[in-house]
């Protein structure tokens, strides 16, 4: 008796590739993460220690409070917020509230604050979480505790990928976590959203991914003007890696992160009619008009040992011109090793904050020197006690700076 074919069911799918159906499991294929969001041991152990010193910063934040009221003869303490909203922290409010030009006024403007010196990549990201999060401190702090675990990943990946080990990600995380000028990371400034940007267009310049680091670079550019130094050092990383005709097809890349700047000049020059708007609001407002590196060095000298400042501005001079000698060190150490990319990131940096008529916060664009930090750790691998004295150093006059800062104190 012939066998015949057996039908298929009604229900069966129109075009199966195999017959019978495989039966159902229940179970679903499973999704691959992107390889930036895949969290290792070593990520994961990266993120703990930001969290950890997250937690530590604010409970010294709510001590403040307590301590150290505005009011001395106050009963309540004041909301955890209040400590964060400090000097910087009112230019960014100001522009994400208002705008730059709000009822006509303008540098013409008795009295005017010359917030045109702030680049509108943070104003414009504390509007946006501002629509979600009512309160414009907490919506601050919400960026900074966001960017800051971006970009200690980054950080920790970074050392990796030069150095192949996961504890020298871990020390290099951190060196800067507990670095003196480490609550500027948790405040609502640009140094937490920057590091967010700049470090992982540097990762995707290790890895060869040009379009992915030009657009970071050109997002870190809208933060900072330190943004322009990480598209010279990138743009210098490519001309020295690039091999073949097939890799100098991303070159044009390079030239995105200029676009952002460009962007902005010409907005202040619709609004002012000066092309260099930022760099005038600069100079009326923080002293930074050119001045050679010596000059710079006797004036912010002057500010810190010749007795001209109240005690506690005076320490912070004294603060800018060990920073800058930091800075020198670090420099020349990365000459010395050919690492010329970071070379040209630090001294185009430091040339920047080394030219005015003072220097104005070189401790804390410490924060931004990824190389130090990674360079710092490489060191303490080879020395084990070069950890425990920069801990047992830095750790104090890390909770000094943040309660000075925290306190409404000038703290650079």
């Amino acid at each position: 008796m012939p066998v015949s074919t057996p039908r298929r069911p009604a229900e069966a799918p129109a075009s199966p590739t195999t017959w019978p159906p495989a039966p159902d499991t229940g179970r679903r294929p499973r999704r691959t993460l992107p390889a930036f969001l895949r969290l290792g041991p070593g990520d994961r152990e990266v993120l703990w220690l930001y969290v950890l010193t997250r937690v530590g910063i604010w409970a010294t934040a709510g001590a403040v409070g307590w301590l150290f009221p505005r009011d001395g003869e106050s009963r309540r303490p004041a909301s955890p917020l209040s400590s964060w909203q400090q000097w910087d922290w009112w230019h960014y409010l100001h522009i994400a509230e208002e705008g730059y030009f709000p009822t006509q006024a303008g540098p013409w403007t008795a009295g005017w604050d010359n917030r045109e010196a702030f680049l509108p990549g943070f104003p414009l990201a504390l509007r946006a979480v501002h629509t979600v999060v009512p309160d414009w401190a907490a919506a601050g702090a919400l960026i900074s505790f966001v960017s800051g675990g971006v970009a200690v990943l980054a950080l920790a990946r970074i050392a990796r990928h030069h150095l192949a080990d996961l504890e020298t990600g871990r020390r290099a995380v951190a060196f800067l976590l507990l670095s003196p000028c480490a609550v500027f990371l948790a405040a609502g400034y640009t140094e937490a959203l920057f590091l967010a940007l700049a470090l992982p267009a540097w990762l995707a310049a290790q890895r060869q991914n040009w379009p992915t680091a030009a657009i970071l670079a050109c997002l870190a550019c809208s933060v900072r003007i330190t943004g322009l130094f990480l598209a010279a050092a990138l743009a210098l990383h490519f001309v020295l890696t690039a091999r073949g005709l097939r890799a100098w097809r991303a070159a044009p890349w390079l030239l995105l992160p200029a676009l952002a700047p460009a962007l902005y000049s010409w907005f202040l020059q619709t609004r002012t009619g000066d092309w260099m708007a930022w760099k005038h609001s600069q100079e009326r407002g923080w002293y930074r008009d050119f001045h050679a590196p010596w000059e710079a060095w006797a004036n912010t000298w002057e500010a810190a040992f010749g007795h001209t400042q109240a005690t506690g501005y005076a320490f912070m001079w004294q603060a800018e011109l060990l920073a800058m000698v930091i800075g020198l060190v670090l420099l020349v150490l990365l000459v010395r090793a050919r690492r010329w990319p970071e070379a040209l990131y630090i001294g185009l940096t430091l040339w920047a904050l080394g030219t005015s008529y003072w220097y104005t916060s070189v401790p804390r664009s410490t924060l931004l020197w990824w190389p130090l930090w990674i360079g710092l750790a490489s060191w303490s691998m080879r020395r084990p006690r070069i950890q425990s004295a920069y801990l047992y150093v830095a750790g104090p006059l890390s909770a000094v700076v943040a309660i000075t800062f925290l306190s409404g104190r000038w703290a650079g």
